[in-house]
């Protein structure tokens, strides 16, 4: 039985992996920064918290995080954990690179002391291109434009770096944009999803957003977890985007969204300026290619499918129980 240790489990993409390495037949753990007080609800909606070994680990102390480490000893690690909002990065920069970039630091020294033959991936971001007009493939320079972004991209380059350095089984999955009803609220496609639904419910009347003109690659995540897993099961290390190779505007996403609740969205969206970031991207879009021919995967859901899955969700919604329709 292969062991699993997935760091920031609680996550909406280390939910999904942890459900999706069950059903691999591994062993796995999962980690967070207090695992005695941590609620794990995304767990708990899939209904696998009973299931998976929790254990707690802070991915930015290295000793606590070699300790674990050698105590595991998992066959391969996965680091989603860090501060996750592009928005938030710009009021927590500090936190934002520690969380993110030393905590990868420490995950590749503690697997170097180790000297055990342990896989790591790491969770990259497409923030790191800022606008790709063009396409974006894994050869693009990186042009990062948040505090989010620049600690993603030195995430990115000190995986590529032990990986020549020390011969390590290190990579990074450049993941676009993806979504699931797992989720949380303060990500605008879930605040237009659950504020439509909302509205749909005469339990309110309006959204508020930002910049409805900006557009992204946007996927399904419980796609997204199986193109980690086969990342880690290559021979060699290699990063690969993992992406659609489609991309919409937010006007569109509002459009369909209203649509189908058979809404005017038009009515009910107010633009507020407070919200737009310090800088932001306008364009993001990917070429997924090489994933599609070398891991034989591609994405399954589109837009449409993404949006009607995750407003069906909402919609039914009771006692945080999640449909297995949507797993």
């Amino acid at each position: 039985m292969k062991k699993a240790l997935i760091c920031g489990v609680s996550g909406q993409d280390g939910s999904y992996l942890a459900k999706f390495l069950l059903g691999k037949g591994y062993r796995v753990y999962g980690a967070s920064r207090d695992a005695q007080t941590a609620s794990f609800i995304n767990l708990i909606n899939l209904g696998i918290k009973d299931d998976i070994t929790l254990v707690s680990i802070n991915i930015t102390d290295f000793g606590n995080t070699l300790e674990c480490i050698s105590k595991i000893k998992p066959d391969e690690v996965y680091n989603l954990a860090g501060q996750s909002s592009v928005r938030l990065s710009f009021d927590q920069p500090h936190e934002t690179h520690e969380s993110i970039s030393t905590g990868n630091l420490n995950l590749l020294e503690a697997i170097r002391f180790s000297n055990l033959p342990i896989k790591l991936y790491n969770a990259g971001s497409s923030e790191c291109f800022g606008d790709s007009f063009i396409p974006a493939n894994e050869n693009t320079i990186f042009h990062p434009r948040s505090p989010y972004a620049i600690a993603k991209a030195t995430a990115f380059w000190q995986i590529d770096n032990y990986r020549e350095a020390y011969n390590l089984f290190a990579c990074t999955g450049i993941l676009f944009n993806h979504e699931s009803p797992l989720r949380p609220d303060h990500f605008v496609t879930k605040k237009i999803i659950s504020g439509a639904c909302k509205i749909y419910r005469n339990q309110s009347h309006r959204i508020s957003l930002g910049n409805i003109n900006i557009e992204r690659d946007w996927g399904w995540a419980p796609d997204y977890v199986e193109a980690m897993w086969l990342m880690m099961q290559k021979d060699q290390a290699k990063d690969y985007i993992i992406a659609t190779g489609k991309s919409h505007t937010l006007k569109e996403f509002i459009d369909t969204t209203f649509k189908v609740l058979d809404l005017d969205w038009e009515k009910h969206v107010v633009i507020d300026e407070v919200l737009r970031r310090p800088t932001d991207l306008q364009v993001g879009r990917a070429d997924p290619s090489k994933a599609n021919n070398e891991l034989q995967w591609k994405a399954k859901l589109g837009l449409n499918e993404i949006i009607e899955n995750m407003i069906e969700h909402e919609l039914s919604y009771s006692n945080y129980s999640t449909p297995n329709s949507y797993l």
